[in-house]
């Protein structure tokens, strides 16, 4: 881990990289609801019943988009609006996660339940476990990583370029030696694929927005908070990603 590590913030750190030359990068994310819904066996009938009239046998899974710039100092990951009249209206939601790889600090700005929070904390990177496969994407040979997230109980599959020298990555995913191309949550319950990688000489709108609405939070107290909502909902016979981030 410490030896990836090393890897990752030193390609960051490359001098052919200048601070405001880097990439934009959409994804194309596919959220599988009938699959999750499928293993949450603790639901009451009517939450059942619920989930069934809401989605039925849709097998498509629900698709969006998210857009990621980043800088060999910096990313920022935002939704993209859904498709509309031939192209994108800007973000889908205020969801937003920043990174300064220089000071080691993050900012995400998130919905949880109906409230927006502000996480503002250090980084703390993934414990990544490089693994023996790879895969083309998009003309970019990607070797696999795992890891997990033990808030939520997923098991974490990115697939990441070394061609592409930045330790980042969509959503909350990044700090491998190479820019994530794909993230699979749970064999495939959510998947997130880079369809469009753009080279620029300069990258534009990765500064954070000079007011952000929400409560702030470290990332402990966030985890907490999800941990307990999970846990409550579980409790109660509901489905806890009706009001939370998948």
């Amino acid at each position: 881990m410490k030896k990836i590590l090393a890897i990752a913030f030193a390609l960051i750190a490359l001098p052919g990289l200048a601070q405001k030359e880097g990439l934009v990068v959409t994804y194309d994310k596919t959220f599988y609801w009938i699959k999750i819904f499928d293993k949450l066996n603790y639901l009451s009938v009517e939450e059942k019943s619920r989930i069934q009239t809401s989605w039925g046998a849709n097998d498509e899974g629900d698709k969006s988009k998210g857009k990621l710039l980043v800088t060999a100092d910096q990313s920022k990951f935002v939704d993209m609006e859904q498709e509309a009249d031939g192209g994108y209206r800007g973000r889908k939601s205020e969801y937003m996660v920043f990174r300064d790889f220089v000071k080691g600090t993050k900012t995400e700005v998130e919905e949880f339940a109906g409230k927006m929070y502000v996480i503002e904390d250090s980084l703390v990177v993934p414990s990544w476990k490089v693994m023996n496969k790879i895969k083309d994407i998009g003309g970019y040979l990607c070797m696999m990583a795992v890891s997990e997230d033990t808030v939520k109980g997923q098991k974490i599959t990115a697939w990441f370029a070394n061609d592409l020298p930045y330790s980042a990555g969509p959503e909350r995913y990044f700090g491998l030696p190479g820019l994530i191309l794909e993230v699979d949550i749970n064999n495939g319950e959510l998947v997130m694929t880079a369809s469009k990688v753009e080279k620029v000489a300069a990258v534009e709108g990765l500064e954070l927005p000079k007011k952000m609405k929400g409560k702030k939070l470290t990332t402990a107290e966030y985890d907490q908070m999800m941990r307990k909502f999970i846990s409550d909902s579980i409790k109660s016979r509901r489905n806890p990603y009706w009001s939370i981030r998948y």
